[in-house]
């Protein structure tokens, strides 16, 4: 690897009260590639996404995004960090495609192109024949392909996604391993703590812990 990677952690370490949530940890995810954060339950693959938001403090070690620290309060990391980690805020009286375009907005602006990006994110999740359905009227696999679509229709240098595959069926699967890959190709980094083999194996590189 040559130059900063957008996600490094160097010897990250999460102890609560004595016992060890993230054993000490050091990988690094260059631009365009996507790794899997692997591991049993308890094994620290949440904590491990929740120290590159910012939201989990390292009791040692350091999680670096662009080769500074993780930190919700700096706008250069809120910028360059998308992440499906915690369920995503929303709003029950706004229809699926609202919502996302809203999004895409809050980043690029409200004008033509925006709205039309906004629609491609739909598509691709085969979303857009729902799009005019509010939240409570999909299926939980729908709804987590919602939430995809709202972390993904906005600019993000790296993505983190905590078991992505949570309610999708084997095709919603395959489907969301190619678009890893496409928007890897971008030039996005991808970190993902998934059980998936499918997923796994759209990944370049991977993470074990516990």
């Amino acid at each position: 690897m040559t130059g900063t990677p957008v996600l490094a952690a160097h010897g990250a370490t999460v102890t609560l009260d004595g016992t060890t949530l993230l054993a000490p940890t050091t990988f690094a995810v260059a631009a365009g590639e996507s790794w899997c954060v692997t591991g049993g339950n308890g094994s620290g693959k949440t904590t491990l996404l929740r120290a590159f938001l910012g939201s989990r403090s390292l009791t040692a070690g350091t999680c670096t995004v662009w080769g500074e620290p993780a930190d919700l309060t700096r706008a250069p990391h809120r910028r360059s960090v998308a992440s499906l980690v915690d369920p995503v805020p929303v709003a029950r009286d706004m229809t699926l495609r609202e919502q996302v375009t809203l999004v895409a907005a809050s980043w690029y602006g409200d004008t033509p192109e925006t709205a039309t990006h906004a629609e491609a994110t739909l598509g691709r999740l085969g979303l857009a024949p729902l799009g005019e359905r509010f939240p409570h009227q999909v299926s939980s696999g729908q709804l987590q392909l919602f939430g995809l679509a709202l972390t993904l229709v906005r600019p993000a240098d790296a993505v983190l996604l905590d078991e992505p595959e949570r309610h999708l069926d084997r095709r919603r699967v395959g489907l969301l391993g190619t678009l890893l890959t496409e928007r890897a190709a971008e030039g996005t980094a991808f970190l993902v703590a998934t059980h998936e083999p499918a997923l796994v194996d759209a990944c370049v590189g991977r993470v074990e812990l516990g």
